[in-house]
């Protein structure tokens, strides 16, 4: 059987190379407007793919070799089944939408049966306790995703004129499935996240007296708007544009460990929390969904069986014994 690097009918390396199949698949994803994580994402899944089956060219594949790769993810390497889907969705698109071919056929594909996964969550003691072992920067950005309900990336990519500190509100640009939303800028962190600003701002400032100072503009703004990514209200909200997202979450897990919590804390542990402090404050689970930007309240609904404390809020006997 073949191998991730190697295997039978192996062909030569340059295959991989052959004029236009990567740069046609990144032009297929950006001309549909996808994320770049998903770029990123669909790109590599492709290249396992080609790796797999030594280097052959996809062209030259069909259900037997793509049915051979995805079992394989599935059987040997044990992905989760979010993660077989993600490697099922890039090979679809490679052969649909940029080699211009069907594949009607999904009967061979083993996907990897997991029970649905209850979402980690601080209680607010541990939110305090958490946050009072960060400082700087790394305390503004945790902060924000706890007090905002932001993820990771829409926190580190937040532009300085998206931050409205008089209606205490933030914008959020091309979120998770490109869409827009607002949601709430904490009181608490009015005065800091302006104390910061105001660093930036002199930052920027002497960045373009030294000939920098730019930052990346979305789609094609950088041609319609020559210098506006050298002005002040398109700069990043958190020092530049933007940090490395291994940064919060490399801060966010050391903090949790400083605070003695027995739970795997991420970033996105403190975006959970958000919504259930929501919930358990009696807001309605519609303003919540609206708040984290999901499509279908259903997601939303997760945070609900969290609520639900003592399991599905059913008191045990023991407790009732005398």
């Amino acid at each position: 059987m073949s191998t991730e690097s190697s295997g039978s009918g192996q062909q030569s390396g340059s295959e991989i190379g052959r004029p236009g199949l990567l740069q046609r698949v990144h032009e297929a994803i950006r001309v549909r407007h996808y994320s770049r994580r998903t770029e990123e994402a669909y790109v590599h899944w492709i290249k396992r793919l080609i790796y797999f089956h030594g280097k052959r060219h996809p062209e030259t594949m069909g259900e037997a070799e793509v049915t051979a790769f995805l079992n394989h993810l599935a059987v040997e390497r044990h992905v989760a089944a979010a993660t077989q889907n993600q490697a099922l969705s890039a090979i679809l698109f490679l052969y649909r939408e940029v080699l211009g071919r069907e594949l009607p056929w999904l009967d061979g594909v083993q996907r990897p049966t997991r029970p649905p996964r209850v979402p980690v969550v601080l209680t607010r003691a541990e939110v305090e306790r958490l946050l009072a072992g960060m400082t700087g920067t790394r305390w503004l950005i945790a902060s924000l995703l706890y007090g905002a309900g932001l993820r990771v990336m829409e926190c580190l990519r937040l532009r300085v004129k998206d931050a409205d500190l008089s209606y205490r509100q933030v914008l959020v640009r091309d979120g998770k499935g490109e869409k827009d939303r607002v949601t709430m800028l904490p009181e608490k962190l009015v005065e800091p996240l302006r104390s910061h600003l105001e660093r930036v701002r002199l930052l920027h400032a002497r960045d373009l007296r030294e000939g920098y100072g730019e930052v990346h503009l979305p789609y094609a703004l950088a041609r319609k708007y020559p210098r506006a990514g050298r002005e002040w209200h398109w700069d990043g909200v958190v020092r530049r544009h933007h940090l490395y997202e291994s940064v919060p979450q490399r801060a966010i897990k050391e903090a949790a460990r400083a605070a003695d919590i027995a739970k795997p804390v991420s970033c996105h542990t403190l975006r959970h929390s958000f919504a259930t402090h929501l919930l358990e404050g009696g807001y309605d689970i519609r303003k919540v969904q609206e708040l984290l930007g999901h499509s279908d309240v259903a997601t939303t609904m997760i945070y609900t069986h969290v609520l639900n404390k003592g399991g599905r809020g059913v008191r045990s006997p023991l407790d009732g014994a005398p």
